[in-house]
């Protein structure tokens, strides 16, 4: 390998692999299921076992969400068992790899390995990210795909990024939402005629479905699903569960102590404790052990300003790096404004961060090219550093002094 090559790959394996160390150290701790791993992993147990969601008595089990990142994490647990760590480490593998990804994106739109490398130490940096990826949830894997889909499109091999989008659908339905984004960013209206639209019919909307629907393989080829036999044949009985699931969805607006109203996700109004205890004897009058939902505030917050600037630059220059972050964030946050009746929660934003990420590293781009000096911006990124050291503890659940703990509670909300 030469010095330059060296040179190149060095940063970004040191990020990777700072990411992939924290992604897994005490991954099987806490012990016991966390937050809604109770649904996800247990259903992901079943996955393997049985090819569909049953109880632990057998009998089938209705459940509000697509297969995908259920058997995902059922990959886990059939490496290493159904144990904490099993139904965890994909989630972590998964949210490891982003961190390459996003470099990989940022290198397409920017051309510069300085920024890829930013962006890729930013997402290392970021305590929901972290949160997200040591948790058997669906959200890291949905958020994986919508940015896997949104580099294929860089990359212009547009029906894998339909087959990808149709993977994360079948992970959480909210990814349907990006659909008419990836249509648009990949359509000259000005040049499109109708066998334009009917290509990317198909490659964004009859691609995705199939995927969608290979998804449910287990259920399909089982006789022991729930609703199986609702209707006169499959294909009835699988919409009949679809409309019970659709049902569920907008039956849920009961109140809950973590709800978070879309409007309070950028400035972590409400973030989500998965995890809380008060250990004894833990060296200290009262301890606190917690695992908070929460982004690294530095970071989010100035990403806020960096979607405003971003909006600034597209109006005034509608160049095409603005239009595909604004796209991304649209499609991954403004629908939810949409069912603000739902209950909602703040660790669903996982998906929208990849795109504040891009939203910086646009403004930094915009910056460097007005001859702002590079040690700023290693400033900000050394800055959102020692913020994420000083709240690690609470994203990972280690045992620290309750009024250390209470001293990371920066806004009453957040308690």
């Amino acid at each position: 390998m030469s010095i330059t090559r060296f040179r190149h790959l060095a940063p970004i394996s040191i990020i990777i692999g700072i990411a992939l160390t924290l992604r897994l150290w005490r991954l099987a701790l806490p012990k016991g299921y966390i937050f809604d791993e109770v649904y996800y992993a247990k259903d992901a147990a079943s996955l393997i076992a049985h090819g569909v969601e049953l109880s632990e008595d057998g009998m089938a089990e209705f459940v509000v969400h697509p297969p995908l990142g259920k058997w995902l994490i059922g990959i886990g647990i059939k490496l290493f068992g159904n144990n904490e760590f099993g139904w965890r480490v994909i989630a972590a593998v998964v949210g490891s790899a982003s961190v390459l990804l996003i470099y990989l994106i940022v290198q397409r739109l920017f051309n510069s390995l300085f920024l890829s490398n930013i962006a890729a130490a930013l997402f290392a940096l970021d305590g929901l990210h972290l949160v997200m990826s040591r948790v058997a949830l669906l959200d890291i894997f949905l958020m994986f795909f919508i940015l896997l889909s949104f580099y294929l499109i860089l990359r212009d091999n547009l029906w894998l990024s339909g087959v990808i989008i149709g993977l994360a659908s079948a992970t959480k339905w909210s990814a349907v939402f990006v659909i008419p984004l990836l249509i648009l960013l990949t359509a000259n209206l000005s040049r499109a005629n109708f066998a334009t639209w009917g290509k990317r019919f198909s490659q964004f909307v009859l691609t995705p479905i199939g995927i969608y629907l290979l998804s449910w393989s287990g259920w399909i080829f089982s006789s022991k699903g729930w609703a199986r036999d609702s209707g006169s044949n499959l294909f009835s009985s699988l919409w009949n569960y679809h409309v019970e699931i659709m049902n569920f969805h907008r039956g849920l607006t009961e109140q809950h102590t973590y709800a978070a109203n879309p409007w309070s996700w950028l400035v972590l109004g409400r973030p989500t404790s998965f995890y809380y205890e008060t250990p004894k004897n833990c060296g200290a009058q009262s301890c606190s052990q917690e695992i908070l939902a929460i982004g690294t505030p530095i970071l989010w917050w100035a990403g806020i300003f960096a979607i405003a600037i971003t909006v600034g630059l597209f109006i005034t220059n509608r160049d095409r790096i603005s239009a595909f972050i604004l796209a991304g964030i649209a499609g991954t946050y403004l629908p939810w404004f949409f069912i603000q009746n739902r209950t909602t929660f703040y660790f669903y934003a996982i998906a929208i961060f990849p795109f504040i990420v891009l939203a910086l590293i646009n403004v930094f781009n915009w910056a460097l090219n007005n001859q702002v000096n590079r040690k700023l911006i290693y400033g900000f990124v050394i800055t959102v550093g020692i913020n994420f050291i000083y709240f690690l503890p609470i994203f990972i659940g280690i045992n620290i002094p309750y009024m250390d703990w209470l001293a990371r509670m920066w806004l009453p909300s957040w308690i």
